[in-house]
């Protein structure tokens, strides 16, 4: 069974930090790409961040330079550190492959206080 559980989320001021996790199961996680997702209140859910099991990381460009993935196989858990945080990144944030399977998880909530 396919399962994400995100976590790490939380109320931080702007120019602050947060790291997330996303413990996945029922995946090929030696393989697939995991990838991070957030969604606004009223908006589409958007990629973020995606880390490949070769190392590759590739990043949207309203993040690249604030964010970073890594992932731990053998834990097969997947980071997001974040900082340098706007208001504008203030969603929940999901984790799953890319492309994505019809699972989500609660996700985790940020909010980023102006």
């Amino acid at each position: 069974q396919v399962r994400f559980v995100e976590g790490g989320g939380g109320l931080v001021q702007a120019g602050g930090s947060l790291k997330l996790s996303c413990a996945a199961s029922g995946v090929t996680f030696d393989i697939d790409a995991i990838a991070w997702y957030r969604q606004a209140p009223g908006q589409q859910r958007d990629f973020v961040a995606v880390s490949g099991s070769d190392g590759y990381t590739d990043y949207a460009d309203s993040v690249k330079g604030r964010f970073t993935v890594s992932r731990d196989n053998a834990a097969k858990t997947v980071y997001l550190h974040m900082s340098s945080l706007k208001p504008e990144d203030t969603a929940v944030y999901y984790c799953n492959v890319l492309p994505p399977l019809d699972y989500w998880g609660q996700g985790a909530q940020v909010t980023v206080a102006s």
